[in-house]
């Protein structure tokens, strides 16, 4: 009864109304921000090594470090499988549009984090729940955020880790024959550890690991590319022919193709669904539209750098298959590209492959395809390095979400006393410890299915949001552009928003300014 509601509940969440609007969002809001994803590419890259921190906020890339833990996760090994099973390879053309076209989304929401983040209890916190109630204002506004705050800290808190301590425990069952329970005891001391040092160890966690596991993985595609140069002139031929429907194997499911690219996309890099602006807030800027351009590049590189590594592994290996789109679980799913690997998959439609086992056999094939001669025992070496590539990936999102449930009790108990606030952050830190411990040991179909919900339901709430208060990050935009250009490359732009049109925007009208003086700033 409860599966069948939340099956129901789920379809209607996750509709194409809510993957196209994601898409259309990102377009509209790319061209009201004149393609700023173009123009300020390079600017992008510069603000993000900005090293601007105090003890109330961390730096730029301390905040893109975190907002990418939460960002690079298992759905950039096993979703970038998924899409290629069900759309071919011409769904990563569709991701990687879906990046580009959602960086507009990722600016908004996260320029939007800065402008209305307040200090609370010694620290800079933001977010949707943030910004929906001081730019929305009123008693409309209030429960607005208070729904936003509800749903997240339930989805990120309580739902969504057992999902990726699963991923972890099983990969390393698979690769070392480690015991899930043996996993889980590791996790929840590690994670235990972190997390109750508070924003700053979770911030500098993020920033020792993300940046090693991204280029660590990027650096193996780069490899595997290297030793199997003289195919990937075909192999990027066969994604764009293939997301126009030109190859003829992929004609037929050019419309599954478009919808699964676009929907993996927007759900690996997040853009517009809430998630970055928490870490966004917590930065220390001189301009909101700063950290607005450094979560944009963040979205890069989550699908366009760490996503394709994973396609170029699978598709160079040719270890992959792919289905007209149908259910595999009801017998309706035809195989259109089978090559005798991995037929049985898994009997759910939320996740088609199941595991990571393409990337895992794509390493090994890739390799020992390739006509070089490695040792013997380099064989399985797919296996280990997606366990520990999936290790690294999850447990870095893990503890982002940690940091948007945290963000979230800070908004609910905000005008509760400091003890009050204390106790509730320790509870959601037990729960999301034995939630992550319950994942590692026994995965369950509901909690996958809840989580999604939850977070399809974060979806609909922040696209909404954003739509009735994107124009004071568009002028934030416009604001820092006429800055940077009148004072040169060598002067920080500082942001003054006009009280009328952002009277909510309490830091930025009150704390700043004052700060200014203290450091003898004109203002």
């Amino acid at each position: 009864m409860l599966e069948g509601l939340l099956t129901w509940l789920y379809d209607i969440v996750w509709s194409k109304p809510l993957v196209y609007g994601l898409l259309v969002t990102g377009v509209l809001f790319s061209f009201m921000l004149r393609f700023f994803q173009l123009r300020h590419f390079k600017e992008m890259i510069r603000l993000m090594f900005q090293g601007e921190k105090s003890p109330t906020g961390i730096s730029s890339f301390q905040a893109i470090a975190l907002s990418l833990a939460g960002r690079v996760g298992t759905g950039n090994i096993v979703g970038v499988s998924t899409a290629i099973f069900i759309g071919g390879p011409g769904a990563i053309f569709w991701m990687w549009a879906s990046a580009f076209l959602g960086a507009g989304s990722a600016f908004i929401e996260s320029t939007l984090g800065q402008i209305y983040k307040r200090e609370e209890k010694g620290q800079y916190r933001g977010g949707p729940a943030f910004y929906i109630e001081y730019g929305i204002k009123g008693k409309l506004g209030k429960i607005y955020g208070l729904i936003f705050a509800i749903v997240t800290v339930i989805s990120v808190g309580l739902l969504l880790p057992g999902v990726q301590s699963n991923a972890i425990s099983s990969s390393m069952k698979n690769a070392f024959s480690i015991e899930p329970w043996i996993v889980a005891l590791f996790l929840a001391a590690l994670i235990g550890l972190i997390i109750f040092g508070g924003i700053k160890w979770i911030a500098n966690a993020a920033t020792a690991v993300v940046p090693f596991m991204a280029i660590a993985y990027i650096l193996m595609a780069v490899i595997i590319i290297f030793i199997n140069i003289e195919q990937v002139p075909a192999l990027f031929a066969l994604i764009f022919k293939s997301a126009f429907g030109f190859e003829a194997a992929f004609g037929g499911i050019v419309g599954a193709m478009i919808e699964i690219g676009v929907k993996r996309g927007l759900y690996s890099n997040e853009a517009g669904q809430g998630t970055g602006p928490h870490a966004a807030s917590a930065a220390e800027v001189s301009h909101p539209a700063k950290q607005g351009l450094v979560q944009s590049f963040s979205v890069y590189i989550d699908t366009l750098f760490v996503c394709t590594a994973t396609a170029l592994i699978i598709l160079l290996s040719g270890t992959y298959n792919v289905t007209d789109g149908g259910s595999m679980s009801d017998g309706k799913a035809s195989m259109i590209k089978d090559n005798g690997i991995f037929v049985e998959m898994s009997n759910g439609d939320k996740d088609y492959s199941g595991t990571a086992m393409y990337a895992q056999a794509g390493i090994d094939k890739a390799f020992h395809g390739s006509g070089y001669h490695f040792d013997p025992a380099f064989s399985g070496f797919g296996s280990y390095f997606i366990a520990i590539a999936l290790f690294f990936f999850a447990f870095t999102t893990i503890l982002a979400y940690y940091y948007i449930a945290e963000t979230n009790i800070t908004y609910l108990t905000r005008r509760s006393s400091k003890k009050t606030t204390f106790i509730y952050i320790n509870i959601i830190r037990i729960v999301l410890i034995l939630a992550t411990v319950y994942g590692a040991v026994k995965t369950a179909d509901l909690a996958w299915m809840m989580g999604d919900l939850g977070v399809g339901m974060m979806a609909w709430l922040n696209i909404i949001a954003i739509w009735i208060l994107h124009k004071p990050a568009i002028n934030a935009l416009k604001d820092y552009e006429k800055q940077k250009k009148k004072l040169g490359s060598g002067k920080r732009a500082i942001y003054r928003p006009d009280p009328s049109k952002v009277p909510n925007a309490v830091f930025w009208l009150k704390d700043y300014p004052q700060r200014l003086k203290e450091e003898k700033i004109d203002d």
